[in-house]
């Protein structure tokens, strides 16, 4: 009995001694407080990301989704200067609406965005000059052509900087992507695309 009470004894006076040892039940709940604190943040951040991406992706897939624009060809409607210094950051982006493939409506003057017909990795971005029957004229060649059924003619605003129609020919429609309504950035360029119909350039058939 002597025994047991001055282990006793001495437990309790080595825990008087060390103030620590009685914390360290209390350190190690909260511990595991904060782990469980940080795995419950991490998967509900998780889930939301994975939820917006996918409302994302559907809206990018089947409503509208943003487009930069390379180059000049379309100046001075996009890109009206070039800044060698910010490169890519400097390039207009665009919304592009794609309610317009459901019945493939457009309009003469309408901004669109399509494959290329040579390379359907690369997209274009041209204005619509030509709609399916239209006669259209080339001031380069003074030629006519009439624009196939299911197909567009288009062109840059940029003539001397584009490659479009006027090289591969009319497009077919179902290689349009869709149609571009607002630059989005850069945020002093913000506005609606305007149409711009050049009927001096069709008539129809």
């Amino acid at each position: 009995m002597s025994t047991y009470l001055i282990g006793q004894k001495t437990c309790m006076n080595y825990k008087t001694l060390n103030p620590q040892l009685r914390l360290q039940p209390c350190r190690c709940i909260l511990g595991e407080i904060s782990i469980m604190a940080a795995h419950n943040f991490l998967w509900s951040l998780t889930k939301n990301c994975f939820t917006f991406g996918l409302i994302g992706l559907t809206i990018s897939d089947r409503y509208a989704s943003i487009v930069p624009v390379r180059g000049s060809s379309m100046s001075p409607t996009f890109n009206p200067t070039t800044d060698s210094f910010m490169g890519s950051l400097s390039d207009d982006h665009v919304l592009m609406e794609k309610f317009c493939l459901q019945k493939y409506k457009f309009s003469h003057g309408d901004v669109v965005v399509f494959c290329s017909p040579s390379n359907h990795k690369e997209k274009h971005v041209k204005r619509i000059i030509g709609l399916p029957g239209d006669w259209i004229g080339t001031p380069m060649t003074n030629d006519v052509v009439k624009v196939p059924n299911g197909h567009c003619w288009v062109e840059g605003d940029n003539p001397s900087s584009s490659l479009d129609s006027r090289s591969f020919g009319p497009i077919p429609l179902g290689l349009v992507k869709g149609r571009v309504t607002h630059i989005l950035w850069p945020p002093q360029r913000v506005t609606h695309v305007e149409r711009k119909n050049h009927q001096n350039r069709h008539s129809p058939s």
